[in-house]
């Protein structure tokens, strides 16, 4: 006889050995890697798992990254389905300079946005590997982490019930204004932060990309680029004053500005479309040091933010990820602590390098729309040199890959 009997899940667990909270590309990660060891593991997520996987996010991926996605097992799709991109292209002085990277390195990006990489994470974990995962919980509360009984507590948003779930450790990857960050020790924690004091205006427009590839406009009136994400939509940011209002910028003066600070000899017009996304995002970088305390570990943008500059975010997200989920098996599995010893010393050594670069760059991307005819110049002096130095060049394709940073 077959049951009719709707399918319920599993009661929540009391005890696990891991808690995530936060179910970003970090960690699902760590989910995913613990699932693959049979590690049980709880994914917490205020969200709906319908909002986290449409949230427009980053879309660069960098080679080692997907490397190491591919090794655990969850890049199938990406591999399928991302863009290859070889090539950048700076427009500066009215004229049009390629970047030919792949030519210089052998590496490409892989341009795949985040809500698809979140959509395979989630179907991965949950419905091949067995995860379990709640959305939509609120009232997330981290306790006892300098203990060796830590635990997590929430409300279950269809019940209203308060919850506790008791693990040996917790994984902090619900990002920059997540409660994990906030319940480090505050004597015990140092928070390095830089603001640049500028805006960029975030777009997403239905439209496709102009080029074939990443397009970065270093112009007097300020930074403009071009981030393809599909072949139906593309990302654009354009350069303006922090804590600008998005209103202030209607479709006509978007196109107006993008025109003029992407245009050079040569260039085919933009292709305009609807604008389906506006905000403004305030440049800004930080990171939290130490990234761990007692059974509590922090990773992706709880830990540290990079400005969407360099496109260096996700992949520090899943550079954690990769050392924390590959850790914490070790220890669970095997008792080998010196992945999570030197878990944070590990991620900071990525970590500073990303923000050292993501620091270059802005001064290649603003430098011209300073106001300040000295730093015009020699901003101008670093692009050329990008074009005539094969040392320049290398030492730049590099960073902009991360293939420099080999940790």
């Amino acid at each position: 006889m077959t049951s009719t009997a709707p399918r319920t899940d599993p009661p929540p667990p009391h005890r696990v050995p891991v808690v995530v909270v936060g179910a970003g590309p970090a960690g699902l990660t760590v989910g995913n890697i613990l699932r693959a060891a049979s590690v049980d593991c709880l994914v917490l997520e205020t969200e709906t798992r319908e909002f986290i996987e449409q949230r427009p996010r980053a879309g660069v991926i960098e080679e080692w990254a997907v490397r190491g996605l591919e090794k655990r097992g969850l890049a199938r799709n990406l591999l399928d389905r991302a863009e290859l991109h070889s090539a950048c292209e700076f427009r500066f002085d009215g004229e049009r300079y390629r970047f030919p990277y792949g030519e210089l390195t052998g590496s490409h990006h892989f341009v795949y946005p985040q809500p698809l990489l979140v959509t395979d994470l989630v179907r991965e974990y949950a419905d091949a590997r067995g995860g379990q995962i709640r959305f939509g919980v609120r009232d997330v509360r981290v306790h006892d982490i300098d203990t060796d009984r830590p635990s997590v507590s929430y409300t279950c948003p269809e019940t209203g019930e308060h919850r506790v779930v008791h693990c040996d450790f917790v994984a902090g990857c619900d990002g920059a204004r997540g409660v994990t960050r906030a319940a480090l020790p505050p004597e015990r924690v140092r928070v390095a932060r830089h603001d640049y004091g500028i805006g960029w205006l975030a777009l997403l427009a239905e439209a496709p990309p102009s080029a074939d590839c990443v397009l970065f406009g270093c112009h007097s009136r300020g930074f403009a680029g071009q981030m393809p994400r599909s072949p139906e939509v593309t990302r654009y940011y354009l350069q303006c004053p922090p804590g600008d209002d998005p209103e202030n910028w209607p479709h006509e003066r978007v196109w107006a500005e993008l025109h003029e600070r992407l245009g050079a000899s040569g260039a085919p017009p933009l292709t305009e479309g609807r604008l389906i996304e506006k905000r403004v995002l305030d440049m800004h970088d930080y990171v939290v040091e130490p990234m761990v305390s007692g059974r509590l570990f922090l990773a992706g943008d709880a830990a540290h933010l990079v400005a969407p500059i360099a496109a260096k975010g996700m992949n520090l997200a899943l550079h954690d990820a990769f050392l924390l989920g590959d850790a914490l098996v070790a220890h669970l599995t095997g008792g080998d602590d010196s992945g999570l010893g030197g878990y944070a010393q590990a991620c900071l050594r990525r970590v500073w390098d990303y923000q050292e670069f993501s620091q270059w760059l802005s001064e290649v991307y603003h430098g011209t729309a300073a106001g300040d005819p000295f730093r015009a110049g020699t901003t101008l002096a670093r692009l050329r040199r990008l074009f005539t130095s094969p040392a320049a060049a290398a030492a730049f394709a590099e960073q902009y890959l991360g293939t420099a940073a080999r940790y």
